[in-house]
């Protein structure tokens, strides 16, 4: 259940952070393998990713497919980005705000407060927050091609190849 949680929350988080049909759009994460750290109450969670300019592209737009979003808004502020969106997956809707500063060079910070309602078993609406945290490592290592998730562990995922879409 956390881990569906997580999930919905990360899918706002991207939504709120400016998926296609923005006004305003993040600029892309700088190629090579990137580290991020996603903080929960519930858990803290480490994963690398090799990305290079259309993984990067179809990751921020992929976190958006599947949803209903009633709102989806990204502004540029002087210090980053604000994001605000209300989507819904199947019963459990999500509104969340998201703040994201970096230079998307070797640094990206975000934080994301969400309130989740209609869970199964929740008599009031949820609150979460997620902190994520992501460093560029540099090149991504040999063997890895973009897309490549590495999860702890050691478990890799392979992203779908974004030209195949």
């Amino acid at each position: 259940m956390h881990r569906r949680l997580i999930g919905l929350a990360v899918a706002t988080a991207f939504a709120a952070s400016g998926t296609s049909g923005q006004a305003e759009t993040m600029p892309a994460r700088k190629a090579g393998l990137w580290e991020s750290t996603t903080i929960t109450a519930d858990q803290n969670v480490t994963a690398r990713q090799c990305i290079d300019a259309s993984t990067d592209q179809f990751a921020q737009g992929a976190f958006g497919g599947g949803q209903n979003c009633s709102k989806n808004t990204l502004t540029k502020t002087n210090a980053g980005y604000e994001g605000a969106s209300a989507c819904t997956i199947g019963t459990v809707s999500a509104v969340a705000k998201s703040v994201i500063t970096g230079d998307f060079d070797s640094k990206i910070h975000m934080v994301v407060d969400t309130t989740l309602t209609g869970l199964p078993g929740a008599k009031e609406p949820v609150q979460r927050q997620m902190v994520i945290d992501a460093t560029y490592l540099g090149p991504c290592e040999t063997g890895q091609s973009p897309g490549d998730i590495i999860l702890p562990g050691g478990k890799v995922v392979k992203m779908p190849n974004p030209a195949a879409r």
